[in-house]
């Protein structure tokens, strides 16, 4: 009886996937308000060309910070560039499992090459937090407490593995997904870089389930995606508001089904 072997995944060599792959990767940076540097983006064109392969890449554009590191003139292109470069790894990697430790290695890849203060890549952060939002008018979401981090993502992780999404329609299949979002979000276990984290991971997730998804949407999206995940975990009695999903639901049914929701930031202000 002939062995059975394995293939090698080899480097995706469709260049309108790498071209999608590239624009997803910057624009999630828009999360932040980051933008590319034109080597970054002239890099990423000869990949897609054929002209570089993705280690040359990675490895020039880490080679080109580390020698700069105290005359390159924008801090924020430095993390763009080098984020994207390793969001663009992991949406072309195939390979995928289900646990919060694969969401911590997610963080670490992203931010890796960063300042390590700042990010501490890959560890849950060991304090509270808050964040003035411009949605909420400089108000904050209540964040999960750094003591409790790990013990509510491996709840959180253990319940989802439960779910059996063949036996959801469509309506509870996408109120589903939106839960799960919205919890692992809600920990923001990381000091910095949770929602780009979180939207790769969620990519990743549904990818892996078989779902066909608009990845278009996460390029031109990722900041209406961070407003949503907000209003779906802020509330504030005192001036009548309460948390909603409607936002994230929106954003999910055009995600999977293809649907022409309306997704206007403006729509998000409190």
């Amino acid at each position: 009886m002939a062995e059975i072997t394995y293939d090698k995944v080899e480097e995706e060599k469709n260049s309108k996937i790498k071209q999608l792959y590239w624009d997803i990767a910057f624009g999630l940076q828009e999360v932040d308000g980051l933008k590319p540097s034109k080597y970054m983006k002239k890099l990423s064109e000869e990949h897609i060309e054929g002209k570089k392969t993705y280690q040359e890449v990675q490895n020039e554009i880490t080679s080109y910070y580390s020698k700069n590191k105290d005359n390159h003139d924008d801090d924020d292109e430095e993390e763009a560039d080098e984020v994207a470069t390793a969001i663009y790894e992991i949406l072309s990697d195939k390979a995928f499992r289900f646990d919060f430790l694969t969401f911590k290695n997610y963080h670490k890849r992203l931010f890796i090459n960063l300042d390590k203060e700042k990010y501490n890549p890959g560890a849950f952060r060991t304090y509270n937090i808050t964040k003035d939002e411009p949605i909420l008018s400089g108000d904050t979401v209540q964040y999960q407490s750094y003591d409790l981090i790990e013990e509510t993502l491996k709840y959180d992780f253990n319940e989802e593995k439960e779910i059996d999404y063949t036996k959801f329609n469509e309506e509870e299949l996408i109120n589903r997904i939106v839960e799960f979002t919205s919890r692992i979000w809600q920990v923001h276990p990381f000091q910095e870089g949770n929602t780009r984290t979180t939207e790769v991971f969620i990519q990743k997730y549904l990818i892996s389930m078989g779902f066909n998804i608009n990845n278009e949407l996460f390029k031109e999206k990722a900041l209406y995606f961070r407003n949503a995940l907000v209003r779906a975990n802020y509330t504030n009695y005192s001036k009548g508001i309460k948390e909603t999903n409607k936002y994230l639901i929106m954003f999910f049914e055009n995600l999977l089904l293809n649907k022409k929701n309306d997704l206007k930031n403006e729509d998000l202000q409190i």
